[in-house]
């Protein structure tokens, strides 16, 4: 029972996500425009997107702990991973967020597009990569710039989230969000470029 407990997080975040990226569709409804929006939506949404970043962490640790690895594990884990980050961005396009200083819903929708675009591009390319590593049985590593990029995506996606509960208009948001977007961005197509150079490992993200 103890050797499925790693599973059994992974399926969690599964769930988690879902709710995640639904709570987020339907956050238009439950808040309005201005500085003091109803956030306690966001905010549940905000607690379930840390609480599934935990279990990847946690599912991570009970493996070498257990000393386990499964067929699913392998590959349930960067998938669910992937469905956070892309599902979350293909969110935000859809509700048109983040808003970013006196743009246009036209512009608006081109980065945010385009920023899906690039993260999307950029994890069909390593899971190409990584199948094809895999079936020549060259183990797939992970990188610190693939560690940094994971972690860049997801406090972008909490910036979005805590920008559109409690900060909609500040100028400043504007600006913490376009550099945090920007770094995301960066160190995404970084490490899809090292990714081409990581002949050993036992988890990649």
């Amino acid at each position: 029972m103890l050797k499925l407990i790693p599973n059994i997080l992974t399926l969690g975040r599964l769930v988690l996500t879902i709710v995640f990226l639904v709570m987020i569709l339907f956050a238009p409804r439950y808040y309005s425009d201005g500085e003091v929006p109803f956030c306690g939506f966001l905010d549940v949404a905000f607690i379930l997107f840390v609480i599934a970043g935990l279990t990847d962490i946690a599912d991570g640790i009970a493996a070498r702990g257990l000393n386990v690895t499964s067929k699913f594990g392998r590959m349930v884990d960067p998938l669910a991973d992937k469905i956070l980050v892309c599902g979350a961005f293909a969110c935000f396009a859809l509700i048109g967020e983040p808003k970013l200083f006196s743009l246009g819903p036209g512009a608006l929708a081109i980065i945010h597009w385009s920023v899906l675009a690039v993260l999307a591009a950029r994890e069909i390319f390593v899971t190409v990569l990584r199948h094809l590593a895999e079936s020549r049985g060259i183990s797939f590593a992970a990188t610190a710039s693939g560690k940094i990029k994971m972690f860049l995506q997801s406090f972008a996606i909490g910036t979005v989230v805590i920008r559109m509960a409690h900060v909609q208009n500040a100028e400043w948001g504007y600006w913490f969000t376009t550099v945090v977007f920007t770094l995301m961005l960066v160190v995404t197509i970084v490490s899809g470029i090292r990714a081409t150079r990581r002949p050993h490992g036992h988890k990649s993200t």
